[in-house]
């Protein structure tokens, strides 16, 4: 049933982002985007890199890449063509169609395709949620925070509270981690934080500022994200415990 549900979401997730791809790759470079000094061969990769992660997991919702399959060279030739015909679109438009972004598309595909020679599907979404977060977060040369800030506020909020909610439905594997014990809240903290304080730093590396706000709306994201879910297994646990029949009923 949860493999079902999951299944039908990636489903949905894919159909609403490739049109949305499809749309935003074919109208003008926003204004902003260009002031904001955005790495357009980064967002290729991450773009395709999503696009690729989506469409396997709809194809093979349980299956890792197996090269001596056809499956995942079919995977590979449909994104590339689909890369080659989104370029060669953009030439129409008010956009250039440059192989060098062809490039990073393929990139990106063939990255997300190795990833998951090794992943099933949760890990392969924390890899890929990480990375983009990485990615968006340290991708622009101007500092977004400035630049955008509402934009950038809500992007770490939002973000955070899905990568913790990756996680969380990740660690439920583990019957030794079980909500909302002490155990199991130090662990459902604990990688998402790690992600915060290293996309951070590695900001400081590049001459930004750490960003202690950026970092305490992130966390409050990371918070929310677990105390949302150990609110929903309490009540699960008690609409459970209410509708077992008393050992006096026959």
């Amino acid at each position: 049933m949860a493999s079902s549900c999951r299944h039908k979401l990636t489903i949905i997730s894919l159909a609403i982002y490739w049109p949305t791809l499809f749309i935003v790759s074919h109208i003008p470079i926003p204004l902003v985007v260009r002031k904001a000094g955005v790495s357009d061969k980064g967002l290729h990769f991450l773009a395709y890199l999503i696009l690729v992660f989506l469409l396997w997991f709809v194809l093979n919702p349980h299956r890792k890449v197996r090269w001596r399959r056809a499956g995942v060279w079919w995977v590979l030739l449909a994104l590339t063509v689909y890369g080659v015909i989104d370029e060669l679109l953009q030439g129409y438009l008010e956009r250039s169609c440059d192989i060098r972004d062809l490039g990073a598309d393929v990139a990106g595909i063939v990255a997300g395709l190795l990833l998951f020679s090794f992943f099933t599907f949760w890990p392969a979404a924390l890899v890929v949620a990480g990375v983009t977060i990485f990615g968006l977060t340290n991708i622009a040369r101007a500092n977004l925070a400035e630049l955008l800030p509402i934009t950038n506020t809500i992007f770490g909020l939002l973000s955070y509270v899905l990568f913790t909610l990756l996680w969380i439905r990740y660690i439920q594997h583990f019957d030794s981690l079980r909500a909302p014990k002490a155990k199991w809240l130090a662990a459902a903290t604990a990688l998402p934080t790690a992600l915060l304080l290293v996309v951070r730093l590695f900001s400081v590396v590049l001459g930004r500022d750490f960003g202690v706000q950026d970092v305490l709306v992130s966390f409050a994201g990371i918070l929310a994200a677990v105390g949302a879910f150990c609110l929903t297994t309490q009540f699960r646990k008690g609409l459970t415990k209410t509708q077992e029949p008393s050992p006096g009923d026959d």
